[in-house]
Order: structure tokens, then C-alpha cells, then sequence
């Protein structure tokens, strides 16, 4: 799991068309550290997560479901994994996709209470 998170944090960083100096910069995370997240040698923690997600502008959430700290309802994960398969956007607007998605879907579980 910690491999497959660190190739997508490393995705999201590239199609951020971020150097691993810069998220650094942006996250206070050191660049070996990052470094050794995104080749799958550290397990970050949620904290660190976040700091990531904040750098990359994408959604924490999204870093904890890949991290396993957070688990995805099942009909969450079909719309998910058909965005995430579709070839004819690009990871960047599948990111947006997603956020627009969650977006959502807290503003309904505020309006009704529940939990998104």
C-alpha cells in the first residue's frame, strides 16, 4: 500500500509540475523525507499527509483512503474508480472531479446532518 501511495503522491506532484524542493518548500516537509515517501521506504503519517495534500492542492481525504487510514463506502468506490479509470481526462481534472464530488457530498451531510 505505502508503494502505491508514494507513485501517486509522486503523479499528483508531477502533474502539479512541482521539483520535490518546492513541495518541500510548500509543505515543510523535508525533501528526503518526501523523498523516501514517494519511493515507498516511509509510511507518513496523517499529519503528514495533510501537509502533503495542502502542498499538492488535492484532497487530504484522497491521500488517507490510499494510506489506508480511511476507508471508502463501497458506491463511493464505484464512481471513484470509474473517474480514476477514465483515460480521456487528465489526473489533474480527476482530482478536481473527486473534490467537486466530496464537496458535495459534505455540503449534504451538513444540511442533513449525517456523516459524509
Amino acid at each position: 500500500m505505502t508503494a502505491d501511495l508514494g507513485e501517486f503522491i509522486r503523479d499528483q506532484r508531477r502533474t502539479a509540475r512541482l521539483s520535490l524542493r518546492k513541495l518541500s518548500e510548500l509543505t515543510g516537509i523535508s525533501n528526503p523525507y518526501l523523498s523516501q515517501i514517494e519511493r515507498g521506504l516511509r509510511e507518513p503519517s496523517a499529519k503528514i499527509l495533510q501537509a502533503i495534500a495542502k502542498g499538492l492542492r488535492i484532497s487530504a481525504e484522497t491521500l488517507y483512503v490510499r494510506a489506508g487510514i480511511l476507508e471508502q463506502r463501497v458506491d463511493e468506490q464505484d464512481l471513484e474508480g470509474d473517474i480514476l479509470r477514465d483515460p480521456t481526462i487528465s489526473e489533474r481534472q480527476k482530482q478536481a472531479l473527486l473534490d467537486i464530488y466530496r464537496s458535495f457530498q459534505r455540503e449534504r451531510a451538513e444540511e442533513t446532518g449525517a456523516d459524509a
